[in-house]
Formats: structure tokens, C-alpha cells, sequence
């Protein structure tokens, strides 16, 4: 039978809503909940926040002993390490780099080219599974990108290392039908 892997990202995600600021308390219930509801991957902060931030994903390292705990990184070393301070006490972490990879946010975003975007990311995933025997990669704003680079992103990422690759639709762009035919061209 086929399993189907369930990445919950309340705890970084959910706090990004209006009005939204979780205690360390309430990020540890929300987590083991969601251990308790068989979630298998928790992506429990994006560390290079805040050291309470850290704080608040090492408790959950302590306590959520059945889920991959997933970190989440901007493809820079200080990010990266500040995802292995978080999660040095998990069972299972992984890391999650994400880098844009849309001609808007390569251009205004980012100041990078193609190539440079794929120097970037390969240099970060290498680096990270030097620390993670997972690392996931994500193609910010993914639907955005001409279908072309987003090939190559894919290609590079896996032959970096990466063990997940994501391709959001960061802003909603992609109906359905355009959404599905970038993953089957992929």
C-alpha cells in the first residue's frame, strides 16, 4: 500500500496569521497533539527568528519522540546551524531549506540570476546533510517559475542531497489544472 506523509507546519505557518504568537507551552501541547494524531513530519519553527524560537523547538525535541521534527532555513550556513542548536536533541530531524526560484523574487527579491540561485541552494543542501541525514528543499514560489528552471532546481536539489523537494504555490497562482501539470512535467 502506498503511504502518504503528513507534513504539519501549524507551528511555523500558523503563526504567521494576524494576531497569532504562541508561548513555548503552547507550541509543545500543539506538538505532542499532533504526535498523538500520527503526524509524521511537525515543522516545529524557523530558528534564525528568535532564541526563543530555539528555546521553544528544543522543548518539543524533548518531548516529541514518534514524528520527524523539521526545521525550517533560508539557504544560509547561520540558518542552518541555528536549525541544528533547535533540533540537537530530536530522535528524527530534518532540515527544511527553501530558496525563491520565480523570475519576481529573483529579480527583486534576491539580486540573483539562474545560476546563482542553483549555486546558492546546491552550496546549502551540501551543507546541510553534512548535520541531516533528511533535508527537505523548497522552491519558493514554485507555480511562478518557468517550468524549464524549475526542472533544473529539481535536478539539483536531488543531486545535492536533498531527500524531499516542495513545490508551493506560495501565492495561490496555479489553478488546479496548471498546479497538477507542473508536477507532471516535473
Amino acid at each position: 500500500m502506498r503511504k502518504i506523509w503528513v507534513l504539519d507546519t501549524t507551528l511555523r505557518d500558523g503563526e504567521q496569521s494576524p494576531g497569532v504568537s504562541l508561548t513555548s507551552t503552547e507550541k509543545v501541547e500543539i506538538a505532542l497533539q499532533l504526535q498523538k494524531l500520527g503526524v509524521d513530519r511537525i515543522e516545529t519553527g524557523f530558528p534564525a527568528t528568535s532564541p526563543g524560537e530555539i528555546t521553544s523547538m528544543q522543548e518539543i525535541a524533548k518531548q516529541v519522540t514518534q514524528a520527524t521534527l523539521v526545521g525550517f532555513a533560508r539557504s544560509k550556513e547561520q540558518d542552518i546551524d541555528a536549525v541544528r542548536e533547535a533540533l540537537r536533541g530530536a530522535e528524527d530531524a530534518c532540515l527544511h531549506l527553501f530558496l525563491a526560484t520565480s523570475p519576481i523574487h529573483r529579480q527583486h527579491k534576491l539580486r540573483m540570476d539562474k545560476t546563482k540561485v542553483l549555486e546558492t541552494a546546491a552550496a546549502a543542501i551540501r551543507y546541510g546533510c553534512k548535520y541531516f541525514s533528511k533535508v527537505e528543499f523548497s522552491a519558493e514560489d514554485a507555480s511562478r517559475t518557468e517550468l524549464d528552471f524549475i526542472c533544473e532546481v529539481v535536478d539539483m536539489a536531488i543531486r545535492a542531497g536533498a531527500t524531499v523537494v516542495n513545490l508551493p504555490d506560495m501565492v495561490g497562482y496555479a489553478s488546479p489544472d496548471q498546479f497538477g501539470e507542473m508536477f507532471k512535467i516535473v
